[in-house]
């Protein structure tokens, strides 16, 4: 996560336009037992600091989901 916020940092110093929101980090990582999925954003956005905040990013039940059918998908397709 440090690493990802790291470059959610540079990022948006360095490549974001003055009109676009700041970044968000998804990270996912699956290994033999369990999905995960952590969201991240930039360390300067705050919810104190935001007079309005919406996401229309999806929940990470959902994206755990996905993460498990995209590596069964690829297993299958290895063993066909």
């Amino acid at each position: 996560m440090g690493q990802l916020n790291f470059y959610l940092e540079a990022l948006d110093r360095k490549v974001k336009k003055p009109h676009e929101n700041p970044s968000i980090g998804i990270l996912l990582c699956k290994d033999k037992e369990n999905e995960v999925v952590e969201f991240a954003l930039n360390r300067s956005l705050s919810p104190a600091m935001s007079a309005e905040y919406q996401t229309q990013l999806p929940g990470k039940k959902l994206l755990q989901q996905k993460l498990h059918e995209i590596f069964e998908n690829n297993n299958t397709e290895d063993t066909q």
